[in-house]
């Protein structure tokens, strides 16, 4: 169970001598692990502790620090995913689809079998329910909003305010810090994924729902960038619809309302559906490198501490392997720092697609089109989650426009060297 310190609180008065402001004790709690949020990252971590706790691991007291009802939250949001056959998050899927479509700028429909991959989407409220109904008793969930964490040598200081308004510490030896970032580190490009989607039902029969479009391309595109649409069917009547940019600027209302009318008019010849709810978001796709230790105590876990894979804007799966990385490292009792779980030569590749998109260089819709319409779809698949052997991407890279590509990857070596020489104080003189 958890520790209780009663500690006094003392405050400067305004001519500088210290008395008890409030002339009040306050009891910080002490656990072994907290984890603040309860997003995707922190609700992942949180279920993978407990449930090692459950297979004999002793991790101890651990903690689930979120806003309490009321506070600003998270929107309700769809978290998709692939992975090889079954998981365990099967239990509470929204849906899956075994099939996927890549719909080309002219039109040209390539759809195929995921084998052995499947398409999977999660709802954020249902893993909220699931996850928090395996925590009774193994985890102390703690309603406050968290205004700072103090790092320290042997253990970290959460400092929140309860739902009362009252000022509340807790103490823990590993603090995991799962809210978005306030900030982006320093970066050569960043753009954003951008999206609006429509959960609409139809009047008749309009969608197959064993297979989903991951990418439609016959939207109209941005100067620099990419734009799609996206369709996810759950029957032939009802789907989720969502229109897709990864550009610098972030559409307004009467933009994501324009794209999305467009889309499920002209494109997809959509006339009589109502829209059920919607979902938005906005995710970096970035170049800057995260840092997932934040202390010697504090971690950064989720989108904070690099789980989205920049080419893609996907994170869930990035956040499975900071999860599982964490669980081992303390159930074998050592410093659970979170990996960065994305491999080094993908987020250079990464880092070159970000740069030809922005720059212009390269045709969005073409690219896209291309790497799914020559490559076959598991290989593609396996090269975004991050999984794919050094001879397959090769071979992906060949599919790719060559000019633009070669372009700019001498732009980003040669721009590695200057960042290297100026840290090293050296000038680089360029030529011509």
């Amino acid at each position: 169970m958890a520790r209780t310190e009663t500690r006094m609180i003392s405050r400067p008065c305004c001519c500088g001598c210290v008395h008890n402001a409030r002339a009040m004790l306050v009891g910080m709690r002490e656990f072994d692990v907290v984890v603040v949020g309860a997003g995707a990252a922190g609700l992942s971590l949180t279920r993978g502790l407990a449930e090692a706790n459950v297979r004999g691991a002793d991790i101890a007291d651990i903690a689930l620090v979120e806003p309490p009802p009321g506070a600003p939250r998270s929107p309700v949001r769809t978290w998709c995913f692939w992975e090889r056959g079954g998981g365990p998050w099967d239990p509470v899927l929204a849906a899956r689809w075994e099939r996927l479509a890549v719909i080309g700028p002219d039109g040209r429909h390539r759809a195929s079998s995921a084998a052995p991959f499947v398409y999977k989407m999660l709802r954020s409220t249902d893993v909220e329910e699931y996850v928090r109904s395996g925590l009774d008793g193994r985890v102390a969930q703690i309603s406050a909003v968290v205004n700072g964490i103090e790092d320290g040598a042997e253990r970290a200081v959460v400092r929140a305010v309860d739902a009362n308004g009252e000022p509340i510490e807790i103490g823990a030896r590993w603090v995991f810090d799962s809210r978005p970032p306030t900030s982006l580190p320093p970066a050569g490009t960043t753009l954003f994924q951008h999206f609006r989607g429509w959960f609409l039902r139809t009047d008749t029969d309009a969608f197959t729902p064993h297979s989903a479009t991951l990418m439609d391309l016959r939207t109209p595109q941005p100067g620099n960038g990419v734009g799609f649409g996206y369709v996810l069917p759950f029957s032939v009547r009802a789907a989720l619809v969502e229109y897709t940019e990864f550009t610098r600027e972030i559409l307004d209302d009467a933009g994501y309302e324009a794209a999305l009318s467009d889309y499920t008019g002209r494109v997809l010849g959509l006339k009589d559906f109502t829209v059920t709810s919607t979902e938005q978001g906005v995710i970096p796709m970035t170049d800057a490198r995260f840092r997932t230790r934040a202390g010697r105590r504090v971690f950064r876990i989720g989108a904070a501490g690099g789980a989205t894979r920049p080419s893609t804007g996907y994170t869930f799966s990035g956040i499975q392997r900071q999860t599982a990385a964490v669980v081992d490292a303390l159930t074998r009792g050592g410093t659970p720092v979170p990996p960065v779980p994305h491999r080094r030569r993908h987020l250079a590749m990464d880092a070159v697609l970000l740069r030809a998109l922005d720059t212009g260089r390269l045709d969005g819709a073409d690219f896209f089109a291309r790497l799914f319409h020559r490559t076959p779809l598991p290989d593609v698949l396996d090269f975004l989650d991050g999984r794919s052997t050094l001879l397959r991407e090769l071979a992906l890279g060949a599919t790719t426009p060559l000019l633009p590509m070669s372009a700019t990857t001498v732009e980003q070596a040669w721009r590695a060297l200057v960042r290297r020489s100026r840290r090293a104080g050296v000038r680089v003189k360029s030529r011509g």
